[in-house]
């Protein structure tokens, strides 16, 4: 049964390295702010909380039990990285609000006489 745990353990360490290694590929490689800021706030957090897993299995896997550190850190970074990427990017969005895109105007009203037709008025097709 140990061995399978170990297995179970590398394995996340493994899923990690891959998360870790595209957020920073995607912090490195893409062009734009906005970009960058997607690619470490979702996969380098897949990939701690994997990290983070396997602590706990380790020391399950010793006898330890479940550590609280472990735990914190898990709730430290699940909350904060999507709060800090909220505020850069409202930072972001804010420090470039002339450069942004105008956002489309709602259609000018129709006139009256292209409305539907009044209740005393005849239809075209005899109905009442």
């Amino acid at each position: 049964m140990n061995a399978l745990l170990e297995i179970a353990l590398v394995a996340l360490l493994a899923v990690a390295s891959f998360f870790i290694l595209v957020g920073s590929f995607g912090l490195v490689k893409l062009g734009d702010f906005f970009k960058r800021l997607h690619g470490p706030t979702k996969a380098s957090t897949l990939g701690v909380g994997c990290v983070l897993l396997a602590s706990v299995g380790y020391h399950a896997l010793l006898g330890d039990g479940l550590q609280l550190r472990e735990l914190l850190v898990t709730v430290f970074v699940f909350i904060t990285a999507p709060i800090s990427a909220h505020m850069m990017a409202k930072a972001a969005l804010s420090l470039m609000m002339e450069s942004r895109p105008q956002l489309p105007q709602p259609p000018a009203a129709e006139p009256a006489a292209e409305q539907a037709p009044h209740a005393g008025t005849p239809r075209q097709d005899g109905r009442a």
